[in-house]
Formats: C-alpha cells, structure tokens, sequence
C-alpha cells in the first residue's frame, strides 16, 4: 500500500476522530491509495501529453479537478 495504516489513523486522528475502529481505518487507507494512484496515474497522462517527462504542479491541479 502506498498509504500506511499508521498515516491513514493519523488523518482521521487529525480530521477530529477520537477513536478509530481498526477495520475503519484499513478501508480509509485502500480508499486514500486508491484515489492518490488514479490522480497520479491521470498526472502522469497530462505531463506525457504535453510531451513532458516532468509532472509539474499545473499536472497534479489539472488531475485533481
């Protein structure tokens, strides 16, 4: 996983999360790398687009939109 468990239950700890049920937190992480993978993936297709080798920060906010 691209997202460890403990960056996962951080995140919900931060959000306000007092306790976290285990099985929460694992979903959250699959959730979370699945996400980032297909925004990275889709910035990997604009830099390559443009015929670029280098994802830029325009590539990553073109990808999150």
């Amino acid at each position: 996983m691209l997202i460890s468990c403990s960056t996962a239950r951080k995140i919900l700890k931060e959000s306000g999360a007092e306790r976290i049920n285990k099985d929460a937190v694992i979903e959250f992480q699959k959730y979370i790398n699945t996400i980032s993978f297909e925004k990275a993936k889709k910035s990997v297709l604009l830099a390559k687009h443009a015929k670029r080798k280098t994802i830029g920060v325009s590539d990553i906010k073109l990808a999150v939109k």
